[in-house]
């Protein structure tokens, strides 16, 4: 089975590249379902259709589904968040604020990710692709199973076991609403979910993330903050889809500015983004909507090649904790430490070899730090990152 994971800003086309992947996909005979954890679904529109919260048939091995966030937080959620809701009502807050205050941010995401599970141990399909929602948020919060796990081991026995103590002399002097084993094993019933999501989602011969974007500046600097994230969070990125390029063929001045742009950015794409196979696709002479154009955009975007291959291997940059400092690795093949020069601004660091250049934007861990040295393991250059109060060398 495959897991492709499909993100991006908004407004870059994402939803529509995963529509055209999907469609490839159960052409090439592969049982295939693609699924919005949008909240602001559009894969309906993009096969011209009604999808609803539940898998139907689009085309001949090829289901869809738009998660019905309300009926996924009620499923995994639900006991908790009543119990929330009764906590915030009996601290007097209006009944259906209450209701709205008790959905912590981020648990509408999760929970419509966590149907990922039940597809993928359903065993009745061979692929899985996932239109997320924009900018990578979603993939983000897949860094709660670490806090998740600790928290279940250290401090969940604990409160479980206090409230059981201490519950029933609360109950005897004040009305508050005190959690029962119901609520604590809905929690932990989450958290082992969460985890087991993590563990899938990070299966590198099994999941896979693109981002999609636009050769456009703000666009770009988002995707590189998505990917450094990925990256910090363990999940393996195999592909970018750079979209809409306006053909060559196409000019007039309006248009020609537009493509010295898009000529720039790419190159800026390349910088950012290298090793990893970048695929470049054209703007289409029409929109794209319906099994006919879905289908014509997946010939623009893989040619002859399967979407369902793994296109890139490893992992260029992987970012480590040790007991002081933070490590950030980055694949650099073929290169002495001599021929490398860095620069830094803020939160963007910039290597250079020769005419190559790579540009990265650090997560906030690492642009808090300053770098105390760089030294070469094999052919990845390591990067420590250190407190502020450290001066580097």
């Amino acid at each position: 089975m495959r897991i492709l994971l499909y993100t991006g800003k908004g407004g870059v086309g994402k939803t529509t590249v995963a529509a055209a992947t999907a469609l490839r996909c159960a052409d090439l005979g592969y049982r295939t379902i693609v699924v919005s954890t949008d909240a602001a679904h559009s894969l309906a529109d993009s096969f011209d259709m009604t999808i609803g919260n539940e898998p139907i048939e689009i085309a001949p091995r090829l289901h869809g589904q738009e998660i019905d966030v309300l009926h996924q937080m009620e499923k995994y959620w639900g006991t908790v968040q009543e119990w929330l809701t009764s906590v915030l009502a009996w601290r007097g807050l209006d009944e259906l604020l209450a209701d709205e205050a008790s959905v912590l941010p981020g648990m509408d995401e999760l929970a419509s990710l966590l149907q990922i599970i039940l597809l993928h141990d359903s065993n009745a399909y061979d692929v899985i692709i996932v239109d997320c929602a924009p900018t990578g948020e979603t993939l983000r919060l897949l860094s709660l199973p670490e806090v998740a796990e600790w928290y279940l081991t250290r401090i969940f026995p604990i409160q479980r076991q206090t409230a059981k103590v201490v519950g029933p002399l609360l109950r005897s002097v004040t009305d508050i609403p005190i959690p029962d084993d119901q609520v604590f094993e809905s929690i932990k019933d989450l958290i082992l979910q969460l985890d087991r999501m993590h563990e899938l989602l990070t299966d590198q011969q099994k999941t896979s993330v693109r981002l999609v974007l636009n050769p456009e500046k703000m666009v770009i600097k988002e995707a590189q903050r998505t990917y450094t994230y990925l990256n910090l969070y363990g999940y393996t990125t195999d592909l970018v889809i750079s979209n809409r390029i306006i053909p060559a063929n196409i000019g007039d001045d309006y248009f020609n500015a537009w493509k010295d742009a898009q000529t720039r950015y790419s190159q800026l794409v390349e910088e950012a983004f290298s090793p990893l196979p970048i695929f470049k696709v054209p703007l289409m002479d029409q929109e794209v909507v319906g099994a006919a154009m879905l289908r014509k955009m997946a010939e623009a975007i893989y040619g002859a090649q399967d979407p369902t291959q793994i296109f890139y291997h490893e992992q260029p940059q992987v970012i480590e904790k040790t007991d002081d400092a933070y490590l950030l690795k980055l694949r650099l093949p073929f290169i002495t430490k001599d021929a490398v020069n860095l620069t830094r601004s803020g939160d963007e660091l910039v290597i250079s070899i020769g005419n190559f250049r790579r540009n990265l934007i650090l997560p906030r861990v690492l642009a808090a730090r300053e770098i105390q040295k760089a030294k070469f393991e094999n052919d990845r250059l390591v990067l420590t990152f250190v407190g502020a109060e450290v001066k580097a060398n």
